[in-house]
């Protein structure tokens, strides 16, 4: 029997074990009576899985298909063990839920798949290849994604090309322009969603300012009394890696343990090895209830952390922002010892989404009837406070010789601003509490990878360009898109991966029949597909690289490979790609690169190598010196990946999205035998090893990436042996720090090949 939307909903609420929210009311009558679908934006931890489980209990007694798509690929599994959880509960064999990521396929048949973005977007620029007849319905979770400059793109282009007649459920944090962006996706996409708006939070915030205690002296009292009274567990905001080791530094001396926690770590610390790298500094932190986390602590240090928060057993966490928009760690209160952010001296108010992510940590559902949330002032503005009460205590108009003694020593040592600081106000912190949400709007270009993506499912312009004149953006951004479309079709028209149709006519840069040039179609050659097998990367710089290395040594291609990881300029000194006479020119340099940069006017002579002075000219030089006339400098020995990206420019002006930095990590790290830890040690960078070791990981993927594209002037055995060869080394070392980690990014690898 079929049954309808009404007997589904009754179905559907009469199985609940709690009475909803409020919003989840509302989100479930607007789901079950709307024809287009809902957008819903509340807070986290509002409880929008039970709308977004509201579809797919629909989907499955309605005998139709659904998709349920998440950014990432941790979310879209997790997702996928709730779903199937819950498909047992209502009745239905767990095998109705099914998961595609990329590199992990389960029941991929089911009628509800639980995706990432990027494969419903795969499925609906490759419709003749999947049925969407049956499709019912669209789950986005994590919708805010939408503003991700990098990825957002996939959930905007998804929209664009859905059928019509499939519903939408949009679940997202709250947005600043919620009514704006539904009026976008009515005129824009066709797309008329109820909408169902809540700032209500399951647990309230409350927002204190704190202008008379020092950071550990605030951390230290937020730990003292019985449990429901405690401040903690907290998080601590730090926007330097540097600072969270030194602000946790100062926090362990504090008393913020119960009696019997400090045994219970201990003992939870027993199955850990934390010998190595930051390791043992760390393991004198958690003792003390004091845990660190960051992108430079190890995975593995950090997944320990995680636990003993997780198990209410750390008083304190001091992290990063990073955590606030990935890691679950909730906790009862946030603190902020900063409201700035930034270089030294040019430090700026946070910006209220990132506060609000931070601010959202506070308040755990299972545990507490508020978070709280506290700003701490600048510690000289705390330590003036303290003076003006001692000085004001003194009567003004005293005349008792003592008194007026100790007011004239306490003028003397009056706290002041100083002017190398900047400061913040009270005022700051009332402005980033009332401040609205962010706004939703098309971020970033269009990506070469997605393009090529694009033109290979079909060569018709118009479809892309379509979706590009329909983003969220101000007009003149919209016509700075689009105009960066159309030369990204002559860029890849003229390297040789399309056919454009008509042909661009013949004409210099800036000619107004160039700038007036629209083609049809983009017909793609064979070499198109090339560009859809890296995706750690601009694919068109590294295609331009395997036109070259070939005739690469290893340490060549090294610094090549290791230029496109982008690393923090913190770690630029220590991992400095060494100098000319330590790691001389390679064979690529010599026989191709160094010729064409001088044949090309790109470089002189003095830019590749030292000058080597005759003895009668450095004795001149020496004289001119006891003379006192002093020489310019030599111009700075240009690196290999510098020699590469000079060449790349000059062959793709256009493409101005390529960033390289010369390091010199991973080469260094075999250098010592694949030792890591010794690498490590010896370049004292324990407190920064894990964005080193993520440096390692990310080079594993792009090696697998490279394997697919072998060089023209070298065997494919050959191409493939070498690379492996490389790879299995960088496995063992990471292996050697950990396996864990190591064995997500060869899934990663994998995943990166099947696609």
């Amino acid at each position: 029997m079929t049954l309808s939307r009404d007997d589904i909903a009754s179905a559907y609420l009469s199985q609940l074990l709690y009475e909803p929210y409020r919003v989840q009311e509302e989100a479930l009558l607007a789901w079950f009576t709307s024809d287009q679908g809902v957008l819903v934006c509340a807070p986290t931890g509002t409880g929008k899985t039970l709308i977004a489980e509201a579809a797919v209990f629909e989907a499955l007694h309605a005998g139709k298909s659904l998709y349920y798509t998440t950014p990432l690929i941790a979310l879209t599994e997790q997702k996928f063990s709730e779903l199937q959880v819950a498909a047992v509960r209502w009745g239905f064999d767990p095998n109705q839920i099914g998961l595609v990521t990329g590199h992990r396929r389960v029941n991929p048949q089911a009628p509800v798949l639980v995706v990432v973005a990027e494969i419903l977007l795969n499925r609906l620029l490759h419709k003749d290849m999947f049925c969407w007849e049956e499709v019912f319905a669209v789950v986005m979770d994590e919708f805010h994604s939408f503003n991700d400059p990098e990825r957002g793109i996939v959930w905007e282009f998804t929209l664009g090309l859905l059928p019509s007649h499939v519903k939408l459920l949009l679940l997202s944090a709250t947005v600043g322009n919620v009514y704006e962006f539904s009026q976008w996706l009515r005129v824009q996409q066709s797309r008329s969603l109820e909408i169902v708006v809540s700032d209500e939070r399951r647990v309230p915030l409350v927002f204190h300012w704190v202008d008379d205690l020092l950071l550990d002296e605030q951390i230290e009292q937020m730990a003292q009394g019985e449990e429901p009274n405690r401040r903690t567990p907290a998080l601590v905001f730090c926007f330097n890696r540097e600072e969270c080791w030194s602000i946790a530094e100062r926090l362990k001396g504090r008393r913020l343990l119960q009696d019997g926690q400090q045994e219970q770590i201990a003992e939870a610390l027993r199955e850990f090895d934390l010998s190595t790298g930051a390791g043992p500094k760390l393991r004198q932190l958690l003792l003390r209830g004091v845990g660190v986390h960051h992108a430079g602590v190890l995975g593995k240090y950090r997944r320990i952390v995680e636990n003993l928060f997780q198990r209410k057993l750390l008083a304190v966490t001091v992290c990063t922002e990073t955590l606030a928009a990935g890691i679950n760690l909730p906790a009862r209160s946030v603190v902020l010892p900063t409201l700035l952010k930034g270089p030294a001296g040019d430090k700026r108010l946070l910006d209220p989404s990132s506060a609000h992510q931070m601010f959202g940590r506070a308040g755990r559902p299972q545990y507490d009837t508020q978070g709280f949330v506290f700003a701490l002032a600048h510690e000289d503005d705390v330590q003036y406070l303290r003076w003006k009460e001692k000085y004001d205590q003194i009567p003004a108009d005293t005349r008792d010789p003592n008194l007026l003694r100790a007011k004239k020593a306490l003028e003397r040592k009056r706290p002041r601003r100083r002017t190398t600081e900047q400061y913040w106000e009270k005022s700051h912190f009332e402005k980033l509490c009332a401040a609205p949400p962010r706004k939703l709007r098309s971020r970033g270009r269009l990506p070469w990878r997605l393009l090529a993506y694009m033109l290979e499912a079909s060569p018709e312009v118009d479809r892309v360009r379509q979706l590009v004149q329909r983003r969220l953006l101000p007009g003149k951004e919209l016509i700075e898109q689009q105009q960066y479309l159309e030369r990204m079709l002559r860029v890849l028209h003229r390297a040789g991966y399309v056919q454009l149709e008509p042909p661009p006519p013949v004409a210099p840069p800036g000619d107004p029949a160039i700038e007036s040039y629209r083609p049809q179609m983009a017909y793609p050659t064979d070499r198109l597909p090339w560009l859809l097998k890296l995706r750690g990367v601009n694919p068109l710089y590294g295609l331009f690289l395997g036109n070259y290395l070939g005739a690469a040594d290893q340490t060549e291609r090294l610094l090549a490979w290791e230029s496109l990881l982008e690393l923090p300029a913190s770690l630029g000194r220590a991992l400095a790609v060494p100098g000319y006479e330590e790691l001389p020119p390679g064979p690529l340099a010599e026989t191709r690169l160094n010729p064409l940069l001088l044949q090309l006017g790109l470089a002189t002579a003095e830019q590749l190598a030292p000058p080597k002075p005759q003895e009668d000219e450095e004795q001149e030089r020496a004289s001119r010196r006891r003379r006192g006339y002093f020489e310019e400098p030599p111009p700075p020995i240009l690196t290999l990946p510098e020699k590469l990206w000079l060449i790349f420019q000059h062959d793709y002006p256009e493409v101005t999205d390529v960033v390289i930095r010369p390091v010199w990590a991973a080469g260094a790290v075999l250098e010592h035998g694949g030792n890591f830890n010794k690498f490590i040690t010896s370049r004292g960078l324990q407190k920064q090893e894990g964005i080193v070791f993520r440096h390692l990981l990310r080079l594993i993927l792009l090696l697998c990436e490279f394997q697919q594209i072998t060089p023209a002037d070298m065997p494919h055995d050959q191409w493939q042996g070498d690379l492996q060869q490389l790879v299995n080394r960088l496995v063992a070392t990471c292996r050697q720090v950990d396996p864990e980690s190591t064995d997500k990014a060869l899934e990663e690898a994998e995943q990166a090949v099947d696609e």
